[in-house]
């Protein structure tokens, strides 16, 4: 889904100054069609089992498996962790994330959106959240469970980020695979050719 978001999205970009100037969108002699390369943020869960009990997807026998398990339990111990799914369904977790910016001058918002295509750029696939709170922008990145991990990722970024400071926060789910945060995938994108003058 997202993937054809951004095929129309680019898409548009190119064809919209033609059409607003009254020209013709068809393009086809003055574009060339080109690879591009886009970063796709890693699932955070399996999307097989969303939705599912674990119970009723256990392997079997009956269903091709080499194993067969079974678990008994009371219908009370169902019902408890029905109810318990059910009362924690939009609850947050907390966590910790990386503040990289932090400032309240009159140029901190073109500054705060540098620093967020930047940080984009240099770390596919680590989520970065840009913020403003009366009078402050902010760039925080990543969605760390714990501070260990946080602080192995600010040693990383150190560097580049030298204001960079661990901030304790509500975060989003942190993808499973660490060392897999994002995937790649190639899209065809219609670039202009410009004529040589």
């Amino acid at each position: 889904m997202k993937r054809k978001l951004f095929i129309v999205v680019a898409l548009f970009c190119f064809a919209f100054p033609f059409l607003a100037a009254g020209q013709s969108a068809d393009l086809s002699d003055e574009v060339q069609v080109r690879d591009s390369v886009v970063y796709v943020p890693a699932a955070r869960l399996d999307s097989a089992y969303f939705g599912k009990n674990v119970f009723y997807i256990l392997p079997s026998k009956a269903n091709g498996n080499h194993a067969d398990v079974r678990v008994f339990q009371s219908q009370l111990i169902l019902n408890s962790m029905k109810t318990h799914i059910a009362s924690n369904s939009s609850r947050s977790i907390d966590g910790y994330r990386i503040r990289i910016f932090f400032d309240n001058r009159q140029s901190s918002r073109t500054e705060s959106e540098n620093v967020e295509k930047r940080f984009a750029a240099s770390y596919p696939g680590i989520p970065v959240y840009r913020s403003y709170v009366n009078p402050y922008f902010k760039v925080t990145v990543g969605d760390f469970r714990t501070r260990s991990e946080a602080m192995e990722f600010l040693l990383t970024i150190k560097n580049e980020f030298p204001a960079s400071f661990i901030v304790k926060e509500g975060i989003n789910y942190p993808v499973v695979d660490k060392t897999h945060a994002f995937e790649t995938d190639t899209i065809k994108v219609s670039v202009p050719v410009r004529p040589i003058d």
